[in-house]
């Protein structure tokens, strides 16, 4: 495989300098990490982006992330892994990944329950991290960039 062009955050530089900024910043609230982690890994295996499912897999299984986790993110729903916070996490970056699966792409009831676990300030962590990830999958698969390759 190969990539259609370079990631355009490596031609404009001050691009990736502008969103390490603003996850830097995100990642500052008070959503654990590995909860960020794991909204990151789904929303990527939603868009189908193989470099981001590659990097946020490492990155959770380094932290200390287990194999069966890891492998049921796409099967949260069904998997007894998960706390009720992570699964209102994952919910909410399923519904902010998919905004055009439905006429209300971010029910009450989704937000409600993450609403319930994360206050404003985790809640707006969470939706600028996923809000991340969905952009970089989006450069990623537009010139179709290879996973492994920045190795």
């Amino acid at each position: 495989m190969q990539a259609r062009m370079s990631n355009p955050i490596t031609i404009l530089p001050d691009a990736l300098q502008a969103l390490q900024a603003l996850r830097k910043y995100a990642e500052q609230g008070p959503v654990a990490s590995q909860t960020i982690g794991l909204a990151q890994l789904r929303a990527s295996q939603i868009n189908g982006c193989s470099v981001c499912v590659d990097q946020h897999s490492r990155s959770l299984k380094e932290a200390g992330e287990t194999d069966e986790r890891l492998f049921a993110v796409a099967a949260w729903r069904e998997a007894a892994y998960f706390t009720d916070a992570e699964r209102a996490a994952l919910a909410l970056t399923e519904a902010v990944t998919r905004l055009a699966d439905r006429a209300d792409p971010v029910p009450d009831s989704i937000w409600d329950e993450a609403a319930r676990h994360y206050d404003e300030q985790g809640l707006a962590a969470l939706i600028l991290m996923i809000a991340t990830a969905n952009l970089f999958n989006r450069l990623n698969v537009a010139t179709r960039q290879v996973a492994g390759s920045q190795s």
